[in-house]
Formats: C-alpha cells, sequence, structure tokens
C-alpha cells in the first residue's frame, strides 16, 4: 500500500521526535528505582565516608534510595569497570577519586577513564599532610629539606602502597624539592605502626587518618599539600609556601557510564551542587579537612584532565614503570 507524500512526511516527522520525547520524559521522571553509587576502597575509609554522605543527600533530594556499595579491589579499579560497563542509565554511578586518575597514567587498564566515564560533579578536595616522626631535626618544610639533603637515600618516606596517592605525592615533593628519598610501601593501616618506631621518617598521609595522631604529638605536621592552609590545621603552613607550584590532594566527584542522557547528568549536577551547599554537609565535609567543589561536568571533567597530566609528569619524572 502506498503512503501518500504528505502523510509520509508527517509520520516521519513525528518518528523522529520520538527519541528526543522519550528522553525528555526519563529524565524527568528520573530516578524511579534505587541507584547504585560504586566506591572502590571499601567500608569505613575516606571514600565510603564521602559516598555515604552525598549518597544520604541525593536519596533525600531525589526521592530514591542511594545504595552505595563497596567493590574494594585493585586501587579502585574494580569499581570504575563495573560501572564502565554497566547500563548507561544513570542508575549506576562511580565515586570518582584522585587514584582514578593516577592508575589511568600508571596502569595498563582495560577502559579508558576519559573515554568511559562521564563526569557528573566534584564533591570535595582533601588535603594530605607531609607529617614526620619527632626523631626528625626538622621544624619546618625547609629544614626538613636540608635536612634529607645532608643524608640523601637515609631518610624513608612511607606510603600506602606503590602507585597510591601518598607515594606520588611524595615523589612530587622529592621532584621539585631535589631530595633524595627511600620509599618503604606499606599496605595501608601498617604506616602508622612503622611511624611510631621510627621505622619511617616521613609520610605524606590523609590528613583524615592523620589529625589525631598529629594532635596526640605523635608525629609533627610540617605541611599540608593543597594549595591554601586548612581550616583544620590553620597554623601549619601549605607545602606552596615553600616549593610554589606543589598541590597534591585526595578528592572526590560523582561519574557514570560515557552515554548517560545528558539530561540525567544535568539533573544529577545539579542535585550535587544544592546538596554541597547546604550548611550542614559543608560541616561534615570540613570535618574531613575537606573543601566543598561543585561546579559543573566541564568544570570536573577538567580536574580530572589536569589530574592525569601532573600524575603523568611526576611518574615520568619519578622514573616510574607502567604497570
Amino acid at each position: 500500500m502506498k503512503v501518500p507524500r504528505r502523510q509520509f512526511l508527517h509520520l516521519a516527522a513525528a518518528a523522529a521526535t520520538l527519541p528526543v520525547l522519550s528522553r525528555s520524559a526519563s529524565a524527568q521522571s528520573y530516578p524511579t528505582r534505587p541507584v547504585h553509587l560504586l566506591e572502590g576502597f571499601g567500608a569505613g575509609g575516606a571514600p565510603d565516608i564521602v559516598a555515604r554522605l552525598i549518597g544520604r543527600s541525593l536519596s533525600e533530594r531525589l526521592g530514591q534510595s542511594v545504595i552505595i556499595e563497596n567493590r574494594s579491589g585493585a586501587t579502585g579499579n574494580i569499581a570504575t569497570e563495573a560501572v564502565v560497563r554497566a547500563s548507561p542509565d544513570g542508575y549506576t554511578l562511580l565515586l570518582v577519586t584522585a587514584t582514578n586518575a593516577i592508575n589511568a597514567t600508571m596502569l595498563k587498564l582495560n577502559f579508558d577513564l576519559i573515554r568511559d566515564i562521564a563526569p557528573i560533579a566534584g564533591i570535595v578536595r582533601v588535603p594530605l599532610v607531609m607529617e614526620v616522626h619527632p626523631s626528625v631535626p626538622a621544624k619546618t618544610v625547609a629544614e626538613f629539606i636540608a635536612y634529607a639533603k645532608a643524608n640523601p637515600g637515609k631518610v624513608n618516606m612511607a606510603s600506602a602502597g606503590t602507585g597510591s596517592t601518598t607515594h606520588l605525592a611524595g615523589e612530587m615533593f622529592k621532584t621539585m624539592a631535589g631530595v633524595d628519598l627511600f620509599h618503604v610501601p606499606y599496605r595501608g593501616a601498617q604506616v602508622f605502626p612503622a611511624l611510631f618506631t621510627g621505622e619511617a621518617q616521613v609520610y605524606f598521609g590523609p590528613l583524615l587518618s592523620s589529625i589525631e595522631y598529629i594532635r596526640a604529638g605523635n608525629f609533627r605536621a610540617l605541611a599540608v599539600t593543597t594549595v591554601a592552609r586548612s581550616p583544620i590545621l590553620p597554623d601549619i603552613p601549605a607545602l606552596s609556601e615553600t616549593l610554589p607550584g606543589y598541590e597534591a590532594s585526595s578528592w572526590y566527584g560523582l561519574g557514570c557510564p560515557k552515554r548517560a542522557p545528558e539530561e540525567i547528568i544535568e539533573k544529577l549536577n545539579k542535585e550535587v551542587n544544592v546538596s554541597i551547599a547546604d550548611p550542614k554537609l559543608q560541616a561534615r565535609l570540613a570535618d574531613l579537612g575537606g573543601t566543598a567543589l561543585g561546579g559543573s561536568p566541564a568544570d570536573f571533567a577538567k580536574l580530572i584532565s589536569d589530574e592525569i597530566k601532573k600524575w603523568s609528569w611526576v611518574i615520568l619524572a619519578a622514573n616510574m614503570k607502567r604497570e
């Protein structure tokens, strides 16, 4: 049966609008079921805390449960790959971290972070803290640099594992300060017993897990690693005050599979920004020593891209092998 030309054109035009209308309706009604937020470092750590804080706020704002899934292992890559391979419908999200940017430069992965994960919004940035054992005769960063130069290769620099943020922060310091520190990787929490005994002398540790030891006098804080000082340690200088341009931090944001509808990404971005503007959530983030990020998906994309470039430079300067 032949369809008149005019009728055919009307039908074709109507058909062409259906996907657009369907996506728009989907975004307006989203979410209609629980959303899963995957984080790759296990329960109780800073990533888990951030995931639960933002998850609780988004759940209240979206009217649906946001379920936190701890998919620990392979320095966060198990969770990331699970999200990469998930349906791009906005119901599977990823807590993107600084470790993701390091992994993108250091490891041979089955995915590409920039190509396969769509950025939604940054949540918070948390400084590391350069801390030393009390036996180290340095009260400032400049004094520590002089001490390290007088004892090349004899000062043990602890990290929470090769390729971790704590390791790369130390490698950046070594390169910029021109010092030779001996890297000793530990398994996570084993770092602190090594610092207690003096087996390791310096550590670029997460502020959240270090703050009580510093307050108790177990370790001496020389500097925080963000550009600005931390409100939690207002009397401790930023490392950039001694080494201009130095910046290393833990940061967290949300991402999703790359092909997720833009309308859903925009909706989630809006809700994240409203959430982190709330004084109660800001206070909780401040308890972590963090500063709220926020901004557009493009802002978060730039952060990720800049971090990948920075850590690529550090890995190259430190002559570290890509694994």
